[in-house]
């Protein structure tokens, strides 16, 4: 029997926003006996919950399913994301964030699949349309390097057969109700969610065909005939294991010095009064990616559940290969999102922030997953290269088909790919890639 100590768990700074702002949800047990399941899922994300889901559509009913989620449910990295599932090029090491022509319309059906795999457990477990919607996404220009950049992205889109529709500066305002954004680029395909309300529906759809122990971190896994898995205060012994746990999937002992922890940050402001709506004028409720793939991230939200209304700004981006955030990061991001919110909202100057967060992205150097069959029955989900809602659902949805059916269309295409790239060495890879996101966020200017 293979034994791995799991001796950190990663940090997340500040609270969980989205789930922080709805009202308690259901919750779960901690494990504190010694149980058996046929299958173990570790992770209760957006991968894991997707894995979760597959394999009830495969498996015969009487194969127990167990899930193992660190912390609460909606608390991780899936309750911290911005909640855009988005099912075009977005790839973060470009300028524009479009790929290679074959490689972009490879990525688009697979990112389908994920959103309406999503979209059907929205309707299954009856989601408001304020926590599931698809609206499509718009991409935000604010300066003339932005407009030059959206007209790129265009002519890509054009290349691979994709609609979009472009915005005037005007209409971004009957957006947004700012005057702030010279042009829009709108597509079609994407999805909005609000990403809390999300995992916490789905988990509780999937109920009580999966078991879920909330407050359970893995500490030790002992793969063999008969794997088992420990926590703090329980053990679980199953025969196929499912992890879904992002870049932790190092602290497991796989794929070393191949993968990049990004900690990218956010702040939501209190909830808006009616004079302040009144003010700031625009839709109810709209999201923004901005035209440079280093710029400020923005959304709007109207009340759901009593969150409120809010603006959500993201933005920074840090290395840090410890899967810890640093305080100077967070001091340096309040100070970076404060300044990005009033130059876009001056009209609710005078409005504070309630929440400050931080939240891990997993990438690799050659931008693929951490994927497959790392020892036997024990298959990896992980590193979604930035895309945590959409990738990380695909990546379940996989691990669940590879794991059962051995192979299906999907999984070929998917698997169609190398593997994560090792890196180059410490202390050169964090210094160059940290000056090298610093340079980019300088050279982001006004979309910053």
């Amino acid at each position: 029997m293979e034994k791995k100590i799991i001796s950190r768990l990663p940090k997340d700074p500040g609270p969980a926003a989205w789930n922080s702002i709805i009202q308690p949800g259901q919750s779960y047990p901690k494990l504190e006996e010694t149980i058996f399941a046929d299958w173990v899922i570790v992770g209760a994300g957006f991968t894991g919950l997707a894995a979760a889901r597959r394999l009830t559509q495969l498996i015969p009913d009487d194969e127990k399913i167990i899930i193992l989620e660190a912390k609460q449910v909606g608390e991780g990295p899936a309750g911290r994301n911005s909640g855009f599932m988005i099912d075009l090029p977005h790839e973060l090491t470009s300028d524009t964030y479009a790929g290679t022509h074959d490689k972009d319309l490879n990525q688009i059906r697979l990112n389908r699949h994920a959103i309406d795999f999503a979209a059907k457990a929205a309707e299954e477990y009856q989601m408001h349309s304020q926590v599931f919607n698809r609206p499509g996404k718009i991409t935000g220009a604010s300066t003339s390097k932005g407009v030059e950049h959206l007209k790129s992205y265009s002519r890509h889109l054009d290349a691979i057969g994709e609609k979009f529709e472009l915005k005037t500066e005007s209409e971004m305002q009957a957006i947004t109700g700012t005057p702030f954004y010279l042009q829009g680029l709108k597509t079609y395909g994407g999805a909005m969610i609000q990403p809390a309300a999300f995992v916490r529906a789905c988990a509780q759809g999937l109920t009580p065909r999966v078991s879920i122990y909330e407050n359970s971190p893995v500490i030790e896994l002992n793969s063999g005939d008969e794997h088992e898995i420990k926590t703090p205060n329980g053990k679980v012994k199953a025969r196929n294991i499912i992890l879904a746990v992002n870049g932790h999937i190092q602290s497991f002992g796989f794929f070393p010095k191949r993968l990049l922890h990004v900690f990218t940050f956010a702040s939501m402001t209190r909830k808006l009064s009616e004079k302040e709506l009144y003010k700031l004028g625009g839709i109810s409720d709209w999201g923004l990616l901005p035209a440079d793939p280093m710029g400020t991230t923005v959304r709007k939200i109207s009340d759901y559940s009593g969150s409120g209304d809010r603006i959500i700004i993201r933005n920074l981006a840090t290395l840090n290969q410890s899967l810890v955030a640093t305080k100077a990061d967070m001091r340096r991001a309040l100070k970076m999102q404060d300044q990005s919110f009033i130059d876009r909202f001056p009209m609710l100057k005078g409005v504070d922030m309630e929440y400050r967060w931080g939240g891990r992205l997993c990438l690799s150097w050659n931008s693929v997953p951490a994927f497959g069959e790392v020892s036997k029955r024990v298959w990896s989900a992980c590193c979604q290269n930035g895309l945590g809602s959409v990738k990380g659902t695909l990546s379940g949805i996989m691990a669940a088909e590879q794991a059962v059916l051995g192979k299906s269309d999907l999984l070929t295409e998917f698997l169609n790919q190398e593997a994560p790239k090792k890196l180059p060495p410490e202390p050169f890879l964090s210094v160059g890639a940290n000056m090298t996101m610093r340079w980019k966020q300088l050279l982001a200017g006004k979309e910053l």
